[in-house]
């Protein structure tokens, strides 16, 4: 018997629908999210920005926190989108270190989007709980792989197991060394509180900027952002034998 070459069926018309209302909604609670912050989201008030009911709105996300949890996924894929295309774009500056370019991917992204980093790194939404090891997470490791990568790449295991850090506690080491990666693969453990390290300075000082902190450095902001990272990133590979 002949066997079609292209055996994944279309989506059906209702199914493609069903996909543009619920890109709609989602396009109308980020405009929401963007006009009013993250606090003052709620079903009632997407539903009447696209001139339906709540009860319309359920049929595509049964709760607020399901629409919450679309956003944030969206968020963290934009972001990790927006982070890998910087690295691609080929960089003015030659000498630029890659895990640099990653950051400043990071800043620019934040800073062109208050709110929605807002929703990642602010204040956590009241009663709302990501669903375990679901679609937030799967999106969230995209930057865990990104930056894995471009801060070790070209080390090897070995390397990474002496480098040099605080004598970490027992039960510190153990943690980190169950803790899953995304990029590389197994991160000793010593590596890990590199990692998590970095991650810490870079994350903090995009969040007072974002946020107004450092707005007292105008123009300045960005310049500093690139001299901290090119610190970091050579405080880092000086660790590493």
């Amino acid at each position: 018997m002949p066997v079609d070459e292209d055996t994944t069926a279309s989506p059906s018309l209702r199914q493609r629908r069903r996909a543009a209302a619920t890109q709609e909604i989602v396009d109308a609670a980020e405009r929401h999210l963007t006009e009013h912050g993250p606090a003052a989201l709620s079903l009632r008030a997407v539903a009447r920005s696209l001139g339906m009911t709540v009860q319309a709105l359920y049929h595509y996300f049964p709760s607020r926190d399901a629409l919450v949890t679309a956003l944030v996924t969206k968020a963290y894929d934009d972001l990790a989108d927006a982070v890998q295309a910087a690295v691609d774009t080929p960089s003015d500056d030659p000498d630029l270190p890659r895990l640099v370019i990653a950051t400043e991917g990071y800043r620019h992204w934040a800073i062109a989007h208050p709110e929605r980093f807002q929703l990642l790194y602010g204040t956590p939404l009241r009663d709302y709980v990501a669903p375990t090891d679901g679609p937030t997470t799967q999106a969230s490791r995209r930057m865990s792989e990104i930056f894995e990568r471009e801060l070790f790449k070209g080390y090897s295991a070995e390397q990474l197991a002496a480098a040099e850090v605080p004598v970490l506690s027992p039960s510190l080491q153990a943690y980190l060394e169950q803790l899953p990666h995304y990029g590389q693969g197994y991160l000793p453990s010593p590596a890990t509180a590199l990692l998590m390290s970095a991650w810490g300075h870079l994350h903090g000082l995009v969040a007072l900027e974002v946020f107004g902190h450092t707005s007292f450095l105008g123009d300045h902001q960005a310049e500093l952002f690139r001299m901290a990272m090119r610190n970091l990133l050579a405080d880092i590979h000086r660790r590493i034998p």
